[in-house]
């Protein structure tokens, strides 16, 4: 037993039930996808049955499956509400494998014909994609690999040669449904996959071209990470230790487009998904509106000193920052869904935000803001500069992200950046010695910024760059900045 976990109680396990058969392959099985997707399947196979039992797969290293099979892979979605917590034992999930371990054991999973839908959270960077265009990296490394080799390392590798063996077996192809916060997500990994599939086999990228189906989908949950405390209050709520439970809020989504190979899906409409034949307008709602302001919030309230999303809430001069991005930069740039009242849309978001029971940290929002950019802020910029509308709060919120990838924080302290460019991104910044060099050099990564983009944006940016030097982020705020 680890330190410090409450051993006088006994392990959590899978229920006795009769359990589903396998109908869904999960890569990236984090605690999201466990906290949101996988609750809508189980809530789904029990409304109206059918075989969709998951099978997770983590990419890379051991530790979700070491934590869940040893549980019958059961494990618990504690819901966190201003008034109390919920727990819910989850048995959804059938299995976990580890592919670096066995990539041939994975990809003759999604060769089984049991297997009619794969799912992804693995998030942007994921992709193997330039965030600024779409497109496939072909140089990521993991795509040099997966193109010279059949066992491959990547999402991508896994979703081309998992479709390869079932051509060659006279199957029809599985369906494709990306769980990830990209606008348009379907058409970006339908694009990636195929771009992959062709580079390996033009033959393979026409047939999954012509049958396969890519549905984009909107999620929407705030799932903050699961600490060790978080560990200890589960066991002594429900008497049974549960080594990788999930902390959410009450508040969940999912919308997502009706397009499966031969209609195979579960009865997502029977518990509450929206299934509908066009996600776009709902992606960029919740892309910009919520995901926009998360990593605004993120950015500038880290380096005012808040530790989590409730906790810059609680500060007044937040509040009206937030309030004042949705109202005078975010909403006017979107198109509301059918259904949807953005202002109603916002109110709900400043009620979850100020959530004190969700410690959702500025630092895990902040992590990978490379690849986040571009879907949450960058978007919302290009449309206000066309329609001639002022931006100040999200132009000073990227310059908070200059300022954070620069690796100091306000005090002079170290940050820890994750991101895929983060080496790249502190030495751009280091090989300048002022404000508008770092902008400018920060502005030349293509990979993010545009460059029409990047050149209208630069004498703003600038200038939102210097104030957050000069003054900090609260008070350039407070002083009206944004």
């Amino acid at each position: 037993m680890e330190a410090g976990l409450p051993a006088e109680f006994p392990r959590l396990t899978a229920s006795g039930q009769n359990r589903p058969g396998l109908g869904i392959v999960h890569l990236g099985l984090g605690a999201f996808f466990r906290a949101h997707g996988a609750v809508y399947i189980a809530e789904a196979m029990a409304a109206s049955g059918g075989d969709w039992g998951i099978v997770g797969v983590s990419l890379q290293n051991p530790t979700m499956r070491d934590a869940l099979v040893p549980q019958g892979c059961a494990y618990t979605v504690l819901t966190l509400g201003p008034d109390g917590d919920v727990p819910q034992v989850m048995n959804a999930v059938q299995d976990v494998l580890v592919a670096r371990e066995n990539p041939e054991q994975v990809l003759g999973l999604l060769a089984d014909p049991r297997i009619r839908i794969v799912t992804l959270t693995v998030t942007e960077k994921g992709y193997c994609h330039e965030p600024s265009t779409g497109a496939l990296n072909r140089t990521h490394p993991d795509i040099v690999h997966d193109i010279a080799n059949p066992l491959p390392v990547s999402a991508l590798g896994y979703l081309v040669r998992g479709m390869q063996r079932r051509r060659d077996a006279g199957l029809p192809p599985f369906t494709v449904m990306t769980c990830d916060n990209l606008p348009e997500n379907g058409s970006v990994v339908r694009g990636v996959v195929l771009d992959l599939a062709r580079a390996i086999d033009p033959a393979l990228a026409d047939w999954i071209k012509t049958k396969g189906r890519f549905p984009s989908t909107m999620v929407d949950r705030i799932v903050p990470a699961t600490k060790p405390g978080d560990i200890d209050r589960q066991a002594r709520m429900t008497g049974q230790l549960d080594l990788a439970p999930v902390m959410a809020e009450p508040f969940r989504q999912w919308v997502v487009e009706d397009n499966f190979v031969n209609d195979a899906r579960p009865d997502l409409g029977a518990v509450g998904v929206q299934l509908v034949p066009d996600v776009t307008a709902f992606e960029h709602m919740k892309l910009r509106m919520l995901n926009g302001t998360h990593s605004s919030l993120a950015y500038l309230g880290y380096l005012a000193g808040h530790e989590t999303i409730s906790d810059a809430m609680a500060d007044p001069v937040f509040q009206a920052y937030v309030r004042r991005l949705w109202a005078n930069e975010i909403i006017p740039a979107l198109t509301p869904p059918a259904g949807e009242d953005l202002n109603a849309y916002a109110e709900a978001l400043f009620k979850r935000y100020s959530n004190p029971a969700i410690r959702h940290r500025t630092w895990q929002i902040a992590m990978d803001g490379s690849q986040k950019l571009p879907q949450r802020i960058l978007g919302t910029l290009t449309d206000n500069l066309k329609a001639g509308r002022a931006s100040p709060g999200l132009i000073l919120a990227v310059a908070a992200w200059m300022r954070y990838v620069g690796g100091v924080d306000e005090g002079g302290n170290p940050i820890e950046v994750k991101d895929p460019l983060a080496a790249r991104l502190r030495a751009v910044s280091d090989g300048q010695s002022d404000a508008g060099g770092k902008v400018a050099a920060l502005l030349s990564l293509s990979e993010i910024f545009p460059s029409d983009l990047a050149r209208a944006l630069k004498p703003e940016l600038t200038e939102a760059y210097l104030a957050l030097v000069r003054s900090g982020a609260r008070r350039t705020i407070e002083g009206g900045a944004a």
